[in-house]
């Protein structure tokens, strides 16, 4: 059975984002970041979205790079956890993954591999994050060693790091770790990678040989907030629209409340509309009262407290479409920013898209 929420990707917005992304690292290949299930808009479907304008595609593990090959996705794929075991090695020679060597048992692995095949590698450093990655004085060596190495594609050796405040462009952490990676890497001649989606909008030092745009393609912005301009917003398209049927309109008096714990009084006589949407369909439980709607071609709130299946909206001011059942309500997309959501929810944009992609019908089937 299916719920009464549903998503909707709109590809021309995925195509139109990345076509950004390259636009400004115009001397950059792109590497479109589709983990998660694409976070959430579906990976199979948004690598063919896709396929025609990326130069490759980033995956968190072996098993959703195993998903691209079995549906011919034939570009490269980067495996950005790397690979655990030898098992991961036999199964990223067998479908010619990218591998990421970040920990020195990896290269123990490596050592140990018997097969005449050669391996297309990313090395990773360490530059600030301290999550993944070699420290930047091993750096050198392990080039060295991986370049030789009868496993290895000498060619094909990309040097990687990843940012840790990138999304706050007046730390200057971001900065730091892009001159220690430079400093890392200035006796290496292979291409390099650094910039995600923040390090694309905010940081042009980081776009060197590779960018890996990832939750700027889905349309929205790292840098956004409701009290400073965000340059990158009005240039990104939502990829993902959350929509549900309004099941009941109803009058409610001065002083009722709404939803469970009754922590929102009406202030007047109003009109409200229930919407079939919650937090089992990915919808933030933390959303707060007065997070907004778009219904009817107009904006309005939440009201109370978000349940399991529905969330009661303010329908009182929409007068010249009057809200009735059977209307749909759009919790997040064109006219909603999802961002916007996640602020008032204190969460972020790739928590909610990923919760409703993996929640939802996608009503584009």
């Amino acid at each position: 059975m299916k719920r009464s929420a549903f998503i909707s990707i709109i590809p021309q917005a995925l195509q139109h984002n990345l076509q950004y992304a390259k636009q400004l690292a115009s001397n950059s290949k792109a590497n479109a970041v589709i983990k998660a299930n694409a976070y959430g808009h579906g990976a199979v479907a948004t690598a063919g979205i896709l396929y025609p304008y990326a130069d490759g595609f980033a995956v968190s593990c072996i098993n959703e790079a195993i998903e691209l090959r079995q549906v011919g996705i034939d570009l490269p794929i980067t495996v950005l956890q790397g690979q655990q075991s030898a098992n991961g090695f036999r199964i990223a020679m067998e479908y010619d993954f990218r591998l990421t060597i970040h920990d020195e048992n990896q290269l123990y692995l490596l050592d140990q591999f018997s097969h005449a095949h050669r391996f297309d590698l990313n090395i990773k450093i360490d530059s600030g994050m301290h999550r993944l990655g070699l420290q930047p004085d091993q750096a050198e060596t392990v080039y060295k060693k991986l370049k030789s190495h009868q496993s290895v594609n000498p060619e094909s050796l990309i040097m990687m790091t990843h940012f840790a405040c990138a999304d706050d462009l007046n730390n200057d952490h971001t900065e730091n770790q892009i001159s220690v990676f430079n400093k890392a890497c200035e006796n290496i001649d292979a291409p390099k990678t650094m910039a995600n989606s923040a390090g694309i909008l905010g940081w042009d030092k980081s776009h060197a040989d590779w960018i890996r745009p990832g939750v700027m393609l889905y349309g929205s912005s790292p840098f956004y907030s409701p009290e400073k301009e965000d340059h990158a917003s009005p240039h990104l398209k939502a990829a993902m629209t959350l929509n549900a049927p309004v099941i009941s309109v109803h009058d409610l008096k001065k002083g009722d409340s709404i939803g469970y714990g009754a922590s929102w009084q009406c202030p007047t006589d109003m009109k409200v509309a229930v919407v079939a949407c919650g937090y089992a369909d990915g919808y933030p439980r933390h959303a707060k009262s007065g997070t907004p709607v778009w219904v009817n071609g107009e904006e309005t709130k939440l009201l109370g407290r978000v349940s399991m299946d529905m969330i009661v909206i303010d329908v009182n001011h929409i007068t010249e479409r009057p809200v009735k059942v059977g209307d749909e309500a759009e919790l997040w997309g064109a006219n909603i920013s999802v961002d916007r959501v996640a602020e008032c929810a204190e969460t972020i944009s790739y928590e909610l898209l990923c919760n409703a992609g993996n929640n939802c019908q996608n009503g584009n089937i």
